[in-house]
């Protein structure tokens, strides 16, 4: 009887947890691209930022002169392009990921700051926000970067200065809700200091909240550092970056160099479309409303 029961309880223990609407795709592409930025030195065949001009403009290995030297082709230096792209997923991963979790820090921390005190402290930081958010985010982000100068750890922290704002107006409102219930009134009452009610009793319940906006905020922070990079003032070259790719070859698009401007463009909206469809499927998730509990 016992080999029996053992036998009847395997199944319900190495049962395979499927989540209904589980975006594994995207979790894919996105696993793929940290995988390729995290080993890109061993995945690389090229140095990407040293080229041969003998080898300009050679077309990706299925077209007509090209060869298996180069599979994906090279720039009008010579450079490898498929080394670039493996270079430039670890940029737009730095950057991306890297921006984030600076703008939720800021963001997230101001946002319980504004709600859970409010009066004066509330006005000013909201008031920052408002202003901050009517500013254009790319103008904002240029404008920046012509102040402090392009570089990769700049655009990081000028990524994170513009977009905290979106972080503040969200927690802020969470924590309005928050600290009207019922356990925050009872640590009131027990004399709990304000500090240790945001840290231990605020900051946890708005996580989730900032855990998702993060992942919508990635694809957008990634946009922000291409646009940056292909008008001349994100990384700069010879750092491999999708964006620069994107400016470098914009000339050879009408001369049938479609590999150089084609490719890096896949390779951000594959990113910036898998980082949204997991940000939404975190949102519908996370939200007990929207799960109808």
């Amino acid at each position: 009887m016992s080999l029996q029961t053992e036998a009847v309880g395997l199944p319900s223990r190495f049962d395979i947890i499927r989540i209904e609407g589980f975006p594994l795709l995207p979790v894919l592409i996105l696993g793929g691209i940290a995988f390729v930025a995290i080993f890109a030195n061993v995945l690389a065949p090229y140095d990407p930022e040293i080229g041969s001009l003998a080898a300009r403009f050679r077309p990706p290995a299925w077209q007509v002169g090209g060869s298996g030297e180069h599979l994906l082709g090279t720039d009008h230096l010579g450079r490898d392009v498929l080394s670039r792209l493996i270079f430039g997923a670890r940029v737009s991963m730095v950057v991306g990921f890297t921006a984030v979790i600076v703008a939720g820090v800021i963001g997230t921390g101001l946002g319980i700051v504004s709600g859970f005190l409010g009066g004066w402290v509330d006005q000013v930081i909201m008031r920052i926000t408002d202003t901050w958010l009517a500013l254009p985010a790319l103008t904002f982000a240029i404008f920046l970067t012509a102040i402090v100068g392009p570089s990769e750890m700049n655009i990081v922290i000028i990524l994170g200065a513009v977009y905290w704002t979106r972080y503040a107006r969200v927690i802020r409102g969470e924590v309005l809700s928050l600290k009207e219930r019922e356990f925050v009134k009872l640590a009131i009452v027990a004399g709990c200091s304000k500090r240790t009610i945001m840290a231990r009793h605020i900051l946890p319940n708005v996580l989730n909240s900032a855990i998702v906006l993060g992942t919508l905020m990635l694809g957008v922070v990634i946009v922000t550092e291409a646009a940056l990079s292909f008008l001349g003032v994100g990384v700069p070259p010879p750092k491999p970056a999708w964006g620069l790719m994107l400016a470098d070859g914009k000339k050879g698009m009408m001369v049938g160099y479609w590999w150089l401007t084609v490719l890096p463009g896949v390779c951000i909206m594959l990113m910036v479309l898998s980082a949204n469809l997991i940000g939404d499927w975190l949102r519908v998730k996370l939200d007990p409303q929207l799960r109808q509990l």
